[in-house]
Protein backbone atom coordinates (compact mmCIF):
# COMPACT_ATOMS: atom_id res chain seq x y z
CA UNK A 1 0.00 0.00 0.00
CA UNK A 2 1.16 3.57 -1.24
CA UNK A 3 -0.13 6.86 0.38
CA UNK A 4 -0.93 9.45 -2.09
CA UNK A 5 -2.59 12.95 -1.85
CA UNK A 6 -5.21 13.56 -5.06
CA UNK A 7 -6.37 17.54 -4.94
CA UNK A 8 -9.83 18.08 -5.91
CA UNK A 9 -11.23 20.98 -7.41
CA UNK A 10 -14.53 22.11 -8.69
CA UNK A 11 -16.33 25.43 -9.63
CA UNK A 12 -19.35 24.52 -11.71
CA UNK A 13 -22.66 23.19 -10.17
CA UNK A 14 -22.40 23.30 -6.43
CA UNK A 15 -18.51 22.52 -6.15
CA UNK A 16 -18.34 22.22 -2.37
CA UNK A 17 -21.10 19.28 -3.13
CA UNK A 18 -19.20 17.95 -5.95
CA UNK A 19 -16.08 17.75 -3.99
CA UNK A 20 -17.97 15.75 -0.98
CA UNK A 21 -19.56 13.82 -3.53
CA UNK A 22 -15.80 13.01 -5.54
CA UNK A 23 -14.64 12.53 -1.90
CA UNK A 24 -16.95 9.54 -1.36
CA UNK A 25 -16.78 8.13 -4.91
CA UNK A 26 -12.61 8.10 -4.07
CA UNK A 27 -13.26 6.48 -0.37
CA UNK A 28 -15.47 4.04 -1.59
CA UNK A 29 -13.42 2.75 -4.47
CA UNK A 30 -12.64 -1.20 -3.55
CA UNK A 31 -9.18 -0.34 -4.11
CA UNK A 32 -8.48 2.68 -2.17
CA UNK A 33 -9.13 4.23 1.42
CA UNK A 34 -9.30 7.51 3.01
CA UNK A 35 -6.87 8.50 5.58
CA UNK A 36 -7.96 12.13 5.85
CA UNK A 37 -9.13 14.74 4.28
CA UNK A 38 -8.59 18.75 4.51
CA UNK A 39 -10.89 21.23 4.81
CA UNK A 40 -12.69 23.45 1.62
CA UNK A 41 -11.05 26.35 0.44
CA UNK A 42 -11.92 29.19 -2.14
CA UNK A 43 -9.51 30.27 -4.69
CA UNK A 44 -9.67 32.49 -7.71
CA UNK A 45 -9.49 30.78 -10.86
CA UNK A 46 -5.86 30.59 -12.38
CA UNK A 47 -6.82 30.83 -15.91
CA UNK A 48 -10.13 32.88 -17.39
CA UNK A 49 -11.32 35.61 -14.59
CA UNK A 50 -14.53 35.24 -16.25
CA UNK A 51 -15.69 32.07 -14.30
CA UNK A 52 -16.71 31.24 -10.46
CA UNK A 53 -14.17 31.10 -7.83
CA UNK A 54 -12.84 27.27 -7.01
CA UNK A 55 -13.99 25.22 -4.10
CA UNK A 56 -10.84 23.32 -3.41
CA UNK A 57 -9.26 20.47 -1.06
CA UNK A 58 -6.31 17.53 -0.57
CA UNK A 59 -7.11 13.82 0.68
CA UNK A 60 -4.87 11.42 1.25
CA UNK A 61 -5.46 8.03 0.50
CA UNK A 62 -3.87 4.54 0.64
CA UNK A 63 -4.01 2.52 -1.90
CA UNK A 64 -2.01 -0.98 -4.00
CA UNK A 65 -3.07 0.82 -7.45
CA UNK A 66 -0.41 2.17 -9.51
CA UNK A 67 0.00 5.40 -10.50
CA UNK A 68 -1.28 4.85 -13.88
CA UNK A 69 -3.98 3.01 -12.64
CA UNK A 70 -4.90 5.28 -9.79
CA UNK A 71 -4.92 8.16 -12.48
CA UNK A 72 -7.42 6.05 -15.21
CA UNK A 73 -10.11 5.73 -11.86
CA UNK A 74 -9.66 9.24 -10.92
CA UNK A 75 -10.20 10.20 -14.47
CA UNK A 76 -13.39 7.94 -14.88
CA UNK A 77 -14.29 9.84 -11.60
CA UNK A 78 -14.21 12.80 -13.54
CA UNK A 79 -15.89 12.24 -16.83
CA UNK A 80 -18.92 10.36 -13.82
CA UNK A 81 -19.11 14.03 -12.68
CA UNK A 82 -19.50 15.78 -16.46
CA UNK A 83 -15.85 16.73 -17.10
CA UNK A 84 -15.66 18.26 -20.50
CA UNK A 85 -11.34 17.70 -21.26
CA UNK A 86 -12.24 20.28 -24.71
CA UNK A 87 -12.71 23.31 -23.03
CA UNK A 88 -10.08 26.19 -22.31
CA UNK A 89 -6.97 25.28 -20.44
CA UNK A 90 -7.96 26.32 -16.90
CA UNK A 91 -11.23 27.23 -17.50
CA UNK A 92 -14.10 25.90 -15.28
CA UNK A 93 -15.08 21.93 -14.50
CA UNK A 94 -17.28 20.25 -12.82
CA UNK A 95 -14.27 18.06 -11.35
CA UNK A 96 -10.97 18.35 -11.32
CA UNK A 97 -8.99 15.30 -9.41
CA UNK A 98 -5.15 15.19 -9.59
CA UNK A 99 -2.66 13.00 -8.17
CA UNK A 100 -0.13 15.35 -5.85
CA UNK A 101 1.86 13.08 -4.67
CA UNK A 102 2.07 9.34 -4.98
CA UNK A 103 4.45 8.26 -2.01
CA UNK A 104 7.79 9.39 -2.43
CA UNK A 105 7.81 9.03 -6.33
CA UNK A 106 9.08 11.14 -9.14
CA UNK A 107 6.83 9.99 -12.48
CA UNK A 108 7.96 11.93 -15.24
CA UNK A 109 5.27 9.87 -17.93
CA UNK A 110 3.42 11.95 -21.19
CA UNK A 111 0.12 11.40 -19.18
CA UNK A 112 1.30 11.90 -15.46
CA UNK A 113 4.04 13.93 -13.73
CA UNK A 114 4.42 13.53 -9.97
CA UNK A 115 4.88 15.25 -7.68
CA UNK A 116 2.12 17.21 -9.65
CA UNK A 117 3.30 20.47 -11.85
CA UNK A 118 2.74 23.36 -10.47
CA UNK A 119 2.41 21.93 -6.85
CA UNK A 120 5.05 24.38 -5.21
CA UNK A 121 3.50 27.36 -6.66
CA UNK A 122 -0.27 26.59 -5.67
CA UNK A 123 -1.67 28.33 -2.39
CA UNK A 124 -4.75 25.96 -3.25
CA UNK A 125 -2.93 22.99 -3.10
CA UNK A 126 0.05 23.61 -0.95
CA UNK A 127 -2.02 24.84 2.27
CA UNK A 128 -4.78 22.08 2.29
CA UNK A 129 -1.92 19.28 1.78
CA UNK A 130 0.27 21.17 4.82
CA UNK A 131 -3.42 20.71 7.08
CA UNK A 132 -3.66 16.74 6.64
CA UNK A 133 -0.33 16.17 6.21
CA UNK A 134 2.71 15.23 8.42
CA UNK A 135 4.38 17.97 9.46
CA UNK A 136 7.66 16.37 8.00
CA UNK A 137 6.33 15.60 4.37
CA UNK A 138 8.95 16.13 1.78
CA UNK A 139 8.05 16.50 -2.04
CA UNK A 140 10.26 15.23 -4.16
CA UNK A 141 12.60 17.45 -5.73
CA UNK A 142 10.63 20.43 -4.73
CA UNK A 143 11.53 20.74 -0.62
CA UNK A 144 9.49 20.47 2.52
CA UNK A 145 5.50 21.40 2.77
CA UNK A 146 6.17 23.92 5.30
CA UNK A 147 8.92 25.83 3.59
CA UNK A 148 6.99 25.70 0.73
CA UNK A 149 4.10 27.16 2.19
CA UNK A 150 6.25 30.21 3.76
CA UNK A 151 7.31 30.90 0.42
CA UNK A 152 3.52 30.74 -1.24
CA UNK A 153 1.30 33.61 -0.89
CA UNK A 154 -2.10 33.17 -0.34
CA UNK A 155 -3.39 34.74 -4.02
CA UNK A 156 -6.80 35.21 -2.82
CA UNK A 157 -7.47 31.65 -0.79
CA UNK A 158 -10.12 31.34 1.78
CA UNK A 159 -10.81 28.70 4.08
CA UNK A 160 -14.33 27.74 3.95
CA UNK A 161 -16.23 27.03 7.28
Amino acid sequence: MIEVYIGLGSNLENPAEKIQQARLFIAEHANMSELKFSSLYSSPPMGPKDQPDYVNAVMSIQTALSAIDLLRVLQGIENDFGRDRDVIRWGARTLDLDILLYGDQQIDLPELKVPHIGLAERAFVLYPLQEIANESLFVPGKGSINDLVVQCPLDGLEKLS
